[in-house]
């Protein structure tokens, strides 16, 4: 059996969350040409792939590999870290209510 290439499921989490791939590159800090490339699996999913090695290597979380001390984040990351929060309160309150299509507005 021949091992396949890892596909990523960015865009099927993406989706599921109801976020556009320029929010997401909003939130994360990179282009929106960077979300498009991971999703193609053209660039990024090797070192997604071998975080995952790493972590169960480690028997860990991808969290536990950095000491991450949220009081030091500067208000850049605050704000994004709080528009993340909205869009999942977004789109919990509209999977509730059955509505597609959500829409975000920064």
């Amino acid at each position: 059996m021949k091992n396949e290439k890892p596909r990523s499921k960015i865009a099927q989490l993406r989706n599921k969350t109801g976020i556009t791939q320029l929010e997401l590159s909003r939130i994360v800090g990179v282009t929106e040409t960077t979300i498009a490339n991971w999703e193609k699996g053209r660039s990024g999913i090797e070192w997604i792939e071998k975080l995952i090695k790493l972590c169960q290597a480690l028997d860990c979380q991808l969290e536990d590999l950095i000491d991450y001390d949220l009081s030091q984040e500067p208000a850049e990351k605050e704000e994004k870290k709080a528009s993340f929060s909205k869009l999942r309160q977004v789109y919990k309150t509209n999977k509730l209510s059955g509505k597609k299509n959500i829409k975000y507005k920064t």
